[in-house]
């Protein structure tokens, strides 16, 4: 097991009764959270969407029910650390184990077909900085090539919404690696204050934190106390919320005015989200290969 144990709430067969009794979710940012998950898909670049560390659960529950689970997947490391102390040699060595079961060592970026693109909430950049220092220093270690590679990566952050003005803070715009990639690489996706605080912050979350500290313990198991079956009910709810027609409906729409829509990828996934879920699948083509 590859981190701290989570149910697979996309393909269930798990949870047997652990949702008994547990009372509705109250979804009460759902319009937010779709109207946000529409356009990171928009502006993936059509690349397989890896949510880092737990922050944004609740968009990859929402995008795993209306996908059916392709091209996504969770990237469980968090990078935060007392007083930002640099990562030991032992946990970099796992970082790069972890990151390679996920496919995404050097040698899988350099041959993958498509982009990935990174999704976090984002407020300064640290844990983007970290994933792509990771990543950098690995693909020199590797000696792979990096003017392959730079074009198969993408990071796309969930800020909070703010009034626009030049001096506007701006992540992106402070940190130096982002100007290694090509333009348009690392985009932003805004979101109101309170939704983003929750899920940065206040949500109870289905899994456990996974810091370096914890990078080289074996991972427990489930955990089954009350605050997880109440954390487990929402990330189901969200799930069936995205594979139902309403939901698959509303992400298509809150993909409305992306200049993506101008290329085929994006109309094509619009076109399959405006489909019922079950002619959605049998007309998708087979996965094409992570290039792993």
């Amino acid at each position: 097991m590859t981190g701290p144990f989570r149910w697979d709430l996309v393909t269930p067969g798990q949870l047997g009764t652990l949702l008994a009794g547990v009372e509705s979710p109250s979804l009460w940012y759902l319009d937010d959270l779709v109207a946000c998950a529409g356009k990171v898909l928009a502006r993936s670049g059509d690349g397989d969407l890896v949510f880092v560390g737990r922050s944004l659960d609740s968009m990859y529950d929402l995008l795993g029910g209306a996908l059916d689970g392709r091209r996504l997947s969770r990237l469980p490391l968090s990078f935060h650390r007392h007083w930002r102390d640099s990562l030991t040699g032992a946990q970099l060595d796992q970082a790069r184990r972890i990151a390679d079961s996920f496919g995404l060592s050097p040698y899988a970026l350099a041959r993958r077909s498509r982009p990935v693109t990174f999704v976090d909430v984002v407020d300064s950049g640290g844990t983007f900085t970290d994933l792509f220092t990771l990543l950098r220093d690995w693909i020199d270690d590797e000696r792979e090539p990096w003017d392959v590679i730079r074009r198969k990566l993408r990071f796309v952050g969930v800020t909070v919404r703010r009034d626009t003005s030049p001096k506007t803070f701006r992540w992106q715009q402070q940190v130096s690696w982002a100007r290694q990639l090509p333009s348009r690489s690392v985009l932003n996706v805004s979101l109101d204050g309170r939704v983003w605080s929750y899920f940065a912050g206040w949500q109870e979350k289905l899994t456990r934190s996974y810091r370096p500290e914890d990078w080289l313990v074996e991972s427990s198991g489930p955990q089954r106390d009350e605050a997880t079956r109440l954390a487990l009910a929402e990330a189901a709810a969200l799930v069936a919320h995205g594979r139902s027609a309403a939901g698959r409906r509303a992400l298509a729409r809150a993909t409305d005015g992306e200049p993506a829509l101008a290329e085929a990828w994006l109309r094509r996934l619009v076109t399959d989200l405006r489909l019922p879920a079950t002619r959605a699948a049998r007309d998708r083509p087979p996965p094409a290969s992570r290039g792993r």
